[in-house]
């Protein structure tokens, strides 16, 4: 057992806490305010899921599958291979582009004016699987884009969830438990090329399972465009804590200054 979070992209959240805990035992009236300052980063418990259809003509999907040819082979990011079964891109121009052009129709759909956070394509190999996680709230509002695939990949999402607010007893199986939890009602998903969902993973499990690899071509192609509230940058970034909130401390948590 351990009460330390640890799915994929749990490492904001474990630093929140961390800054939780600290804050309590230095400054606990600051607590509450501290706590507060990150409500805009959760989700209305109200938000469903909304299907994008045809986001891309035939022409635009052409163009982007160009773009994705003409990436240099020895730029891929491999450290995903083992763990995700898929070759990842950061922050392509292109598609960083197209991220801002989406910002309008992106906020329209959340209920919320947005920002681009940052933006990554995902090869998926024969070997693509997504385990159950939360995402970082770099990432509260993803627009997710199918490409291209060898055939139909459900992404499976819960409702809207708080934020775990304390340590977790996670057992080794807590995988399996998340997918068989009744009271997260999880939904099904199919994308088609060309089209796409928005959902906030931040406070939404989701998931893929193995990808069905009968073929040794099988693949799956997807773009995630990831959104946060307009003028949050700064609180998305841990680092930043200590000067926002006075309490130098919190820059001596271990691994605040890395990338989360």
């Amino acid at each position: 057992m351990s009460n330390r979070l640890k799915w994929y992209d749990s490492v904001w959240l474990n630093k929140y806490l961390a800054a939780k805990e600290m804050i309590s035992r230095l400054a606990p009236a600051r607590l509450p305010e501290f706590v507060d300052s990150f409500k805009v980063l959760r989700t209305d418990p109200n938000f469903a899921v909304t299907d994008v259809p045809n986001l891309f003509s035939a022409a635009q999907l052409a163009a982007i599958k160009k773009t994705i040819e003409a990436i240099p082979k020895h730029t891929l990011e491999m450290h995903e291979i083992k763990s995700f079964g898929r070759f990842v891109v950061h922050n392509n121009p292109t598609f960083t582009q197209m991220q801002r052009e989406l910002v309008e129709m992106v906020s329209g759909l959340v209920g919320e004016e947005v920002e681009p956070s940052y933006n990554f394509l995902s090869l998926y190999t024969r070997m693509g699987i997504c385990e159950p996680h939360l995402d970082a709230p770099s990432a509260k509002w993803t627009l997710d884009v199918c490409i291209d695939q060898s055939q139909p990949w459900p992404i499976h999402l819960s409702q809207i969830v708080p934020w775990p607010e304390e340590r977790l007893e996670l057992d080794d199986d807590w995988q399996t438990a998340i997918k068989q939890a009744s009271h997260l009602r999880f939904q099904s998903k199919v994308l088609t090329p060309g089209s796409g969902i928005v959902f906030s993973g931040s406070s939404q499990w989701h998931y893929r399972d193995a990808l069905p690899s009968a073929s040794k071509t099988a693949f799956c192609d997807l773009l995630f465009l990831h959104y946060i509230p307009k003028g949050t940058a700064d609180i998305v970034t841990p680092r930043n804590w200590a000067q926002m909130f006075g309490i130098p401390e919190l820059a001596t948590i271990p691994g605040i200054d890395e990338a989360s």
